[in-house]
């Protein structure tokens, strides 16, 4: 009896290391998705829009399934409030779960925390809005659907330089932020190339960023008739909202990061007339996915229109998809075997998404694909000519 006991005992505990090490569904036509983000705190907007994306696209492609046949998803998240500690806690909650292939984290701080065990997992990581450059850097099985931040910045100015070539420009960042500070450094080196003039450049922290009243003030004070906010829509609102106080009316300039400002509760959406940002995506374009997509959310959001980071999610579920049918992943690949393979196939597809055709990824796991640029006329976005 002796004997018997500790052998099961023995078999229980192999079964509970694969456990942890993503051995995958017990479905083999079922693949096992999971994600951390912030699902609570103050950076929610961006993590509940993740899962949410990812929850259309997952429920699109189970349905096809049912329908035809072929490979499903089974998709879990769990909360990292864009906190590094926790996202690597739940980075193995999931794993513990059997995740095969890991989308996220949403925020950079959070996915530089949790890439390195990811790489040293071979865990194949793909994040919708993980932008900084760090986290491309980490390892071969680092992925990202959105722009790294230095390129996205760069972007920035070269738009500007088009369209506002003798603007006197102010830059408001978060030098707390990795996102922010990203940004600000790829934006002022290009902008340094391009001669641009910039007059004033101020920061924030996390811990000072309740009252951004001083450093509008100094943007004013020097001149600047169009600000560079390389920051998220949140600290935005709290500066177009001071400006129009003060009687300041420059033009407005964002990132990514900006989208969502429309949404903003209290915010007088009047005040972001004339704003511009860079985003991937745009919630008011005809095209037949777009608009399926659009309604989708909005239906399962009561009324809620979909930002950049929803998408940039829904297309990371079927840029994994396109590659794991293309590989002939399923269900019982061990996530290390399906590492392998996705990095293989990201390394040479081509996808077309709701953020942009043509989309390819490099040897870092940076995406290329045409940055693009929109200013709010009437509440919509309008395209950038």
């Amino acid at each position: 009896m002796k004997k018997v006991f500790a052998m099961l005992l023995a078999a229980v505990m192999v079964a509970a290391l694969f456990a942890g090490c993503g051995a995958g569904s017990a479905d083999a036509n079922t693949i096992k998705i999971g994600m951390t983000g912030p699902l609570t705190g103050d950076a929610a907007i961006y993590g509940t829009a993740v899962k949410n994306g990812i929850e259309i696209a997952v429920a699109e492609i189970n349905e096809k399934a049912k329908a035809e046949g072929g490979l499903k998803i089974e998709f879990k998240a769990e909360d990292d409030e864009a906190d590094g500690e926790k996202a690597v806690s739940g980075y193995n909650v999931l794993k513990d779960w059997g995740m095969q292939v890991f989308i996220g984290t949403v925020t950079s701080g959070a996915c530089n925390a949790v890439a390195p065990g990811a790489v040293a997992d071979q865990m194949f990581l793909l994040t919708p809005s993980a932008s900084s450059a760090e986290v491309a850097m980490a390892g071969a099985s680092t992925f990202q659907m959105c722009f790294t931040d230095p390129n996205q910045g760069a972007s920035a100015a070269e738009v500007i330089s088009l369209n506002w070539a003798d603007a006197t420009i102010g830059v408001i960042y978060d030098s707390s932020d990795d996102y922010s500070s990203g940004l600000y450094e790829g934006f002022k080196a290009k902008a340094g190339e391009l001669g641009l003039n910039v007059v004033c450049e101020t920061s924030f922290t996390k811990d000072t960023k309740s009252d951004l009243s001083t450093q509008v003030t100094q943007c004013k004070d020097a001149g600047a008739d169009l600000v560079f906010l390389p920051i998220y829509y949140t600290e935005a609102s709290q500066i177009l909202t001071y400006a129009n106080k003060i009687g300041y009316a420059p033009t407005f300039f964002g990132c990514d990061g900006m989208d969502g400002i429309l949404g903003v509760e209290g915010f007088n959406t009047a005040l972001a007339e004339g704003l511009a940002l860079m985003t991937p995506f745009d919630a008011n374009a005809t095209n037949e996915a777009t608009q399926s997509f659009v309604a989708k959310y909005m239906e399962n959001n009561n009324g809620q229109v979909p930002n950049q980071f929803a998408a940039d999610a829904y297309d990371c579920v079927y840029a994994v998809y396109k590659a794991c049918v293309a590989a002939g992943i399923d269900g019982k690949t061990p996530a290390v075997d399906a590492c392998a393979a996705l990095v293989k196939q990201f390394g040479s597809m081509t996808f077309d998404g709701l953020t942009g055709s043509g989309m390819t990824w490099d040897a870092n796991g940076m995406i290329s694909k045409a940055p693009a640029a929109v200013v709010i006329e009437n509440g919509i976005y309008v395209p950038m000519g």
